[in-house]
């Protein structure tokens, strides 16, 4: 591991720490340590306490605009307190459904320095309307003060700590079994079990065994529904996981396969979960089961939770590529299914949204299929049938062609279908036979009619996405002149999580006689309205420079058309009028973030320019126009805010980094150093940005020579 690896390494070691320790401190049960990913808009987890990390799966990722706890308490920048299951369901209702136990939260916003950089999430056993003490308030806030500095340290020392791609369990010290207990314990005819909190067993007596009818050697570190078959059921576990998470005494009764009947007796606290075995009697319910060929495989306990999440998930992701994202990542390892894929239909081809799992190839062979092709995907649209294989025989006797068909043992053709018809088939592969028990085809066909909504909303928002895309390139300059004494670049980048039209533009006008002027302007906000504006703006200033107006009159002409339009929207912009045998630069800004010049030997300046008002604002603004010398090689940045802004670090900061980056920058073609400050843009700023990026460089002293305005 390298220096900065190692020194984040341990300031994330550092974050567990405190996290544990306050945990333990004020008696909370469960801490669950989430860290900010501003780039994609989530809450990550990285780290609990109290809980197995694998039942925390369905809420690994919180969306920062979901309805939930953690989220809001990001968003306020305040704690979020949840006295019981019952607030929480009044306040959260979509968390309430996927988590229905008796626990109260209290989620802490990790804040320093006004910067949000994550939240800490408290669980506590049963309800306490009275609230929390006030000592432990102040305990807790201490902590999340602490915890945010480490964070905000770490990041200042250009070391940040990201979270982890699987949470780390951080385990309470264990509680070691002393010699006369166990002793003791052996003496009775009942059975004590001892399990951690990931569900193994790490203790059992003798009488235990016996009891579950195994060695004790085959049952320790093992988890009692995955050795023993006879408990693997939803209703078992899910009683595990009720008392792990309220930590209040809860129990079952089991069948063994001799007929028998056993009662578990589970007892939690916060280094595990005691069980004591005793002989039973058979509930009122009890029936003979059915005799099936195939072993029927239970959906296994928080299933239905997850799956529930999975749904409100699904209403978050905005694109069809976001949608199977969440899919592949939260419903495959739910399901145990080995392979999925979502396959649609457009123009009445077949077309594969999203796979994995499935052979490499398996994407290629299906796209552009006509959907008049023999397939079993054709057949579960055309007649909106779900289709399950328990096994892959008669899949393979159809369809010998197909060689994916041999590579699984079982699988199930899931229709997409909205009102307007089936539009598309979730494929679900299984490693092995399975015999799809009633409950659980049920539970796919209603989860595929959940996938199938949310597959069609997310087709809509792509058709307008490239409409709305197509309008606003309209707008931009494809091509940039040539003008000799300069070479340019630009570039734009449209945000990449919003469907609206942004409002940002560059332009380069050649204004004959050895002059130029280059412009740059962001319209607020993204709709239609801001693209429109942007356009006026656009010709506005390229008609009035071509009158010879000094910059300072184009920017106040321009400001009186955006005031006499009645718009709401306002508008930044930065012109610079280029005087090529000058060897001078006439700057004038309206708002806009400052220029960047660097000079032939490297240096960079942050050009100080009196900002103005932005144009739209005041009937009598004024702007002012400041000259900057020029010499050959010099050259010109010009950009708008969503090359720059970075979450938590203060813009200013921001421009420097730019300025350092293009002074480190050798002497490369003007087309790739664009290249390389955008990339860098979307790898620093962010990789789900929610603002346009729009750039243009213009150096001064070399031959023109035309460009496309880039991409």
């Amino acid at each position: 591991m390298d220096e900065d690896g190692a020194a984040a390494g341990e300031a994330a070691a550092r974050l567990d720490l405190l996290m544990e320790r306050i945990t333990h401190d004020v008696g909370a049960h469960v801490g669950v340590t989430y860290l900010l990913v501003p780039e994609r808009q989530v809450l990550q987890m990285t780290a609990v306490t109290g809980a197995p990390t694998r039942l925390a799966v369905p809420w690994v990722r919180q969306a920062l605009a979901s309805p939930a706890p953690m989220p809001e308490a990001v968003r306020s920048q305040s704690p979020v307190w949840l006295s019981g299951h019952q607030e929480l369901a009044r306040r959260f209702p979509r968390t309430a459904l996927a988590f229905p136990y008796s626990v109260a939260h209290y989620a802490a916003p990790l804040m320093a320095d006004g910067v949000c950089w994550g939240a800490l999430d408290l669980l506590f056993p049963g309800s306490r309307p009275e609230g929390l003490p006030a000592a432990e308030l102040a305990r807790i806030s201490e902590a999340a003060d602490q915890m945010a500095e480490v964070l905000r340290d770490a990041a200042a020392r250009r070391q940040p700590v990201r979270p982890r791609d699987e949470p780390l369990f951080v385990e309470p010290p264990p509680a070691r079994q002393a010699e006369p207990v166990a002793a003791l314990l052996e003496r009775f005819s009942e059975g004590f079990v001892a399990l951690d909190l990931q569900g193994r067993m790490t203790f059992l007596t003798e009488g235990a065994a016996r009891l579950l009818g195994r060695d004790r050697a085959e049952l320790l570190d093992a988890e009692p529904w995955d050795v023993l078959p006879w408990l693997n059921d939803p209703a078992y576990e899910n009683t595990f996981v009720a008392a792990l998470f309220s930590r209040q005494p809860a129990g079952f009764t089991a069948r063994r396969p001799d007929g028998a009947w056993l009662s578990f007796l589970l007892h939690p606290d916060a280094t595990g979960i005691s069980v004591r075995i005793v002989q039973g009697e058979a509930p009122d319910s009890e029936q003979e089961p059915a005799e099936d060929i195939l072993p029927t495989v239970p959906t296994r306990a928080g299933t239905l939770f997850r799956l529930l999440h999975l749904a409100s998930a699904l209403t978050e992701a905005a694109g069809v590529s976001e949608v199977a994202e969440s899919i592949m990542d939260q419903m495959q390892p739910v399901l145990d299914a080995e392979g999925l894929a979502l396959v649609t239909a457009d123009e009445d081809r077949l077309w594969v949204a999203g796979s994995r799992g499935f052979p490499p190839e398996m994407p290629e062979q299906v796209n552009g299929l006509p959907m008049a092709t023999r397939t079993e995907v054709a057949r579960t649209m055309e007649t909106g049938v779900a289709g399950f294989h328990p096994t892959n025989a008669e899949l393979v006797r159809t369809f010998p062609h197909y060689e994916q068909y041999r590579k699984m043992g079982a699988f199930a053709f899931l229709p997409l279908t909205v009102s307007s018809g089936t539009f598309g088939c979730l494929v679900l592969g299984y490693d092995r036979p399975r015999n799809f028990s009633p409950e659980e085809r049920a539970e796919l066909t209603s989860l595929a009619g959940v996938i199938a909504q949310a597959l069609e909303r997310a087709r809509l928002y792509d058709a307008n996405a490239r409409l709305a895309r197509g309008l606003q390139e309209g707008l931009l300059p494809r091509h940039l002149p040539r003008v000799p004494g300069l070479r340019v670049a630009a570039r734009y980048r449209a945000a990449t999580h919003t469907q609206d039209v942004g409002g940002d533009f560059y332009d380069l006008i050649d204004l004959g006689a050895h002059a130029a002027a280059a412009v740059i302007g962001d319209v607020q906000g993204h709709s239609v309205q801001a693209a429109a504006l942007m356009g006026q703006v656009r010709t506005a200033v390229h008609s009035l420079a071509r009158t010879g107006a000094p910059p300072e009159e184009i920017l106040a002409r321009t400001n009186q058309l955006l005031l006499e339009q009645n718009s709401p929207l306002f508008c930044s912009c930065l012109y610079a009028h280029i005087d090529i045998p000058g060897h001078r630069v006439l700057l004038t800004s309206a708002g806009h973030l400052p220029p960047i010049l660097r000079h032939p030997t490297h240096h960079t300046d942050v050009l100080d320019l009196p900002p103005g008002l932005l144009l739209g604002v005041a009937e009598d603004a004024r702007f002012q126009t400041v000259e900057v010398p020029l010499r050959p090689g010099a050259l010109l940045a010009l950009y708008t805010d969503g090359l720059v802004e970075r979450p938590g670090i203060d813009v200013e900061q921001s421009i420097d980094l730019l300025a350092d980056q293009l002074a480190r920058q050798d002497d490369k073609p003007l087309e790739m150093l664009a290249d390389t400050i955008v990339t860098r843009a979307q790898e620093t700023v962010a990789a789900q940005s929610r603002d346009d990026i729009a750039l243009l460089l213009v150096e001064y002293g070399k031959a023109g020579k035309a460009h496309p305005a880039g991409p």
